[in-house]
């Protein structure tokens, strides 16, 4: 089944309570859903598109390296495949983060979003996103007090219920051209491989129902 709609920013109509939310952007036919935390992480406050601030951007540019975005862009990157929403999408006030109430106030609208897009993989990025994706939808266990090695996870597959799922390192933590000694050299390199090494898989997540219906012909689902 696909979604009939060509809408790119909020395809679902979503309308959280809050003054100011940056909903989801993308093809709302993607195979692959990147997931990031709030706007002032990982941008869009200011242009109302995610993943549009300097570390966005660089994340863009890695997920047009490995094929799964047409064009990166600051303000509307094109977009085939691929969808981009926050697990908080309203924009927080003040200078901190959203509170953890905000955060599960927040979630019925980007698990709603989330079914609707039903893609095949989940790109979380950071940990916040990421301990959230795998405490959500896999069976792995998550202590939320301890924090999730981003390092160990970055671009190593997790196979949820129904989802695979690719961690991604925190663009802000990759290597940068003046930290040639960077902890975290390669991670750019590593996801662009990883993803192209998964593509090359036959990675739809998908289980066929026709063995329910009268004429036993295939009905495939996510």
């Amino acid at each position: 089944m696909e979604n009939v709609t060509d809408r790119t920013s909020n395809p679902f109509g979503m309308s959280p309570p809050c003054e100011r939310f940056v909903p989801g952007y993308g093809d709302a036919n993607a195979n692959f859903h990147v997931i990031g935390d709030h706007p002032k992480i990982h941008g869009g406050s200011e242009t109302g598109v995610p993943f549009t601030n300097d570390a966005g951007m660089r994340l863009q540019r890695a997920l047009a390296t490995a094929g799964l975005i047409d064009q990166p862009d600051e303000n509307t990157p094109a977009m085939h495949e691929t969808f981009f929403s926050y697990i908080h999408m309203c924009v927080p006030e003040g200078v901190g983060p959203p509170t953890e109430r905000a955060y599960l106030d927040m979630e019925r609208f980007f698990d709603a979003e989330l079914r609707a897009i039903a893609a095949h993989v989940l790109l979380p990025v950071g940990m916040k996103a990421t301990q959230h994706v795998i405490e959500t939808y896999t069976a792995l266990p998550v202590d939320v007090d301890t924090p999730t090695d981003m390092d160990e996870r970055h671009a190593t597959e997790i196979r949820g219920s129904g989802f695979l799922v690719y961690p991604i390192l925190d663009p802000s933590e990759w290597q940068s051209e003046d930290r040639a000694n960077d902890s975290h050299n390669g991670a750019e390199e590593q996801l662009v491989q990883a993803l192209f090494d998964l593509q090359a898989t036959d990675y739809y997540q998908e289980v066929d129902l026709g063995r329910f219906l009268p004429n036993d012909e295939p009905y495939h689902v996510r």
